[in-house]
């Protein structure tokens, strides 16, 4: 029995030095959680929540979405960014992440290399919209009133900083006016400040918009982009309209804490790529005006690097204070 004993040791030993010890469970052996650093609800909690029921489908783990709001999205993604990189902690994020250098004067992590950009989820145009009844009928006739009484034709955003903010400026400088800024507690009450008619605009993605364009409540005068998309037929692209310059577009995708191992990120990419190309997921997603995100990891980080870099002379011209 000894020399048995001692043989199974050797034997062991002998294959933990040659690597051919017993392989180490596939990734995912247990449920993932996504943090949502945004409100429930939103454009990216809405995709982020389809996507998890896809992955789910997919490996026969759960992918579980937790809302983590606060600070500008910083909350959520400082849990991400501290969580140990396994690949079961991972951030849904989006252009909000990257405006985040020109909001805050100092972070809690490295924003260049704190997390590792896995795949996009989709690419959504950004529209201008204005209340059903607005004076301003096209483009055309607010940018021409805008240039005539600089400051007086007002926009709503969920506040300093945040992602609409950032996309109302870029749109003045690309139009060459200049609008006076309404800040809010959040998108929903920007949302009910436009419709209330406290204010003249909002820049926002085609998620957002969806529900009061159907509900006649809201009427689009532009959309970013190379051409129309189906569900909003009838809105020119801001090429169309007068303002060829304004081409921003919004995207949503995955990220995780900077470590994690590159097999599980492929495995993430992979499983990513396949959701987009289901049948179920394209409709979803053209239903709301957007496009899947078909990028991989490296070309998603370089996405993301080149994005921040060009909000910094948008946020010097406007003079965007930091917190």
């Amino acid at each position: 029995m000894i020399h048995r004993t001692v043989a199974y040791v050797a034997i062991m030993a002998t294959l933990l030095c040659t690597g051919m010890a017993p392989a180490a469970a596939a990734y995912p052996d247990k449920p993932v959680r996504i943090v949502v650093p945004n409100p429930p609800g939103g454009a990216v909690d809405v995709v982020t929540r389809k996507i998890a029921q896809k992955l789910t489908e997919q490996t026969g783990q759960s992918f579980v979405v937790e809302n983590k709001p606060g600070a500008s999205g910083t909350i959520g993604t400082s849990q991400v960014v501290n969580a140990v990189a396994d690949g079961y902690t991972l951030l849904a994020n989006d252009n909000s992440y990257t405006t985040l250098p020109y909001v805050f004067k100092k972070l809690n992590w490295d924003h260049q290399t704190a997390l590792v950009p896995i795949a996009p989820f989709a690419f959504s145009p950004v529209v201008l919209g204005v209340k059903a009844d607005s004076r301003f009928k096209d483009l055309a006739s607010l940018v021409s009133y805008a240039k005539a009484h600089p400051g007086e034709v007002t926009f709503g955003t969920g506040g300093p900083g945040s992602s609409p903010h950032f996309a109302a400026e870029a749109f003045q400088q690309a139009a060459g006016i200049k609008l006076m800024h309404v800040p809010y507690k959040g998108a929903g009450e920007a949302m009910v400040g436009l419709l209330s008619g406290s204010v003249d605009l909002l820049v926002v993605s085609t998620p957002t918009a969806l529900a009061p364009v159907k509900g006649k409540q809201m009427r689009l005068l532009g959309i970013s982009g190379k051409s129309r998309v189906d569900v909003f037929p009838d809105v020119p692209t801001f090429a169309e309209a007068g303002v060829p310059a304004f081409s921003l577009f919004n995207w949503s995708g995955l990220a995780a804490p900077k470590g994690t191992p590159a097999d599980v990120v492929t495995r993430l990419q992979a499983e990513i790529h396949k959701a987009l190309l289901a049948p179920d997921m394209k409709s979803f997603l053209a239903s709301m005006g957007a496009q899947p995100g078909n990028m991989d990891s490296p070309a998603f980080a370089q996405l993301i690097q080149r994005e921040t870099a060009q909000w910094a002379p948008v946020a010097q011209r406007a003079q965007i204070e930091k917190q």
